[in-house]
């Protein structure tokens, strides 16, 4: 991130607890701070700071930061913060004069060459003198194809349901309102995406196991059988159809570029245990859900199976063993 605003013109000052990234960083031309202190006097004023930490550690690096910046600066939390807390960071950061704004980063390890989609929450007049800031970091409109009827940002389209004139999103990042906005429309966005990879992660494993049939499976009353083997005949190469789905199939996207690109270098996965972690987005995205009232039984379901995927059903799995052993005398299968 800091590469992408020094290349849009912006002197940074960076600090890391890692000195080893601000040496790096000051390889690059950006400012080193061996201290919140330093880092603080070497920025202009108004100071502008923008964290990214995991949201554990945010409100411990709110404190050494609030503790060196005054009334009229303003600190950016461009992590994955809890919507709610950002609500309550704003009103405290507030009294003492401070300006917080919020912003869900998108663009992973990929966005120095993508760009970085953005959606932020704040002041509106604090979020439109950083405007410059957002959108070095934005990917811009770059090749993609404006959105059939969309509202035209440039040549006084008229506004639409599709969005209004002259806003940024077209250019990858937008004001979603205030404080807690942006880290609610990120925290959404991650979890649609558990939902999205949990679907391209199914459907790639039935494509996996299309050859069911051609092994002879135990018969024995533990074993469900296979009634129609002779459909299950098929050695797909996953790589392959990962490869012809990004080209014009519907369900293409990124996230499937991503995926075929996996899969090419290893097809099998070797080096992935299939232990999937979970940093709080969508646990949060499910417990919105429940207070709107609105049905997220996918997102969901993608949620509790990453739970499951680290071992967290294991007991309840030998639970289920347990129960068909006493009242069936069923011995589970050793293999």
């Amino acid at each position: 991130m800091v590469k992408r605003l020094m290349k849009a013109g912006h002197r940074c000052v960076v600090y890391d607890v890692n000195m080893e990234n601000v040496k790096k960083m000051e390889g690059e031309g950006a400012v080193g701070a061996t201290s919140l202190k330093e880092f603080a006097a070497k920025l202009g004023a108004p100071k502008t700071a923008w964290m990214m930490v995991p949201a554990a550690v945010v409100d411990k690096t709110l404190e050494g930061l609030t503790a060196v910046f005054g009334k009229g600066d303003t600190i950016i939390d461009g992590g994955n913060s809890y919507y709610v807390d950002d609500i309550r960071r704003a009103k405290e950061l507030g009294a003492r004069g401070l300006h917080y704004v919020d912003v869900g980063t998108s663009g992973g390890v990929w966005g120095l060459e993508r760009g970085y989609c953005e959606m932020i929450g704040g002041e509106d007049d604090v979020v439109k003198r950083l405007d410059p800031i957002f959108k070095a970091l934005a990917p811009g409109r770059g090749n993609i194809e404006r959105t059939k009827d969309a509202a035209m940002a440039t040549g006084g389209g008229p506004a639409n349901a599709a969005g209004t004139a002259g806003s940024t999103a077209e250019e990858g990042y937008l004001y979603c309102g205030p404080s807690g906005a942006g880290h609610f429309v990120k925290m959404v966005h991650n979890g649609i995406e558990y939902g999205m990879m949990a679907a391209y992660a199914e459907g790639f494993n039935i494509l996996q196991h299309a050859n069911a049939g051609m092994t002879k499976k135990a018969e024995d009353a533990e074993t469900a059988p296979l009634r129609n083997p002779e459909r299950y005949q098929y050695e797909i190469n996953v790589a392959e159809v990962a490869e012809v789905w990004r080209r014009g199939s519907v369900i293409a996207s990124w996230l499937l570029d991503l995926t075929a690109i996996a899969l090419w270098r290893s097809p099998q996965l070797e080096k992935f245990s299939g232990k999937v972690s979970d940093s709080g987005e969508g646990r949060w995205t499910i417990q919105a859900a429940i207070e709107e009232g609105a049905p997220a039984p996918v997102l969901t379901a993608a949620l509790f199976e990453r739970f499951a995927s680290r071992g967290e059903a294991d007991f309840a799995n030998k639970l289920l063993s347990a129960m068909r052993f006493e009242f069936g005398g069923h011995v589970e299968k050793k293999e």
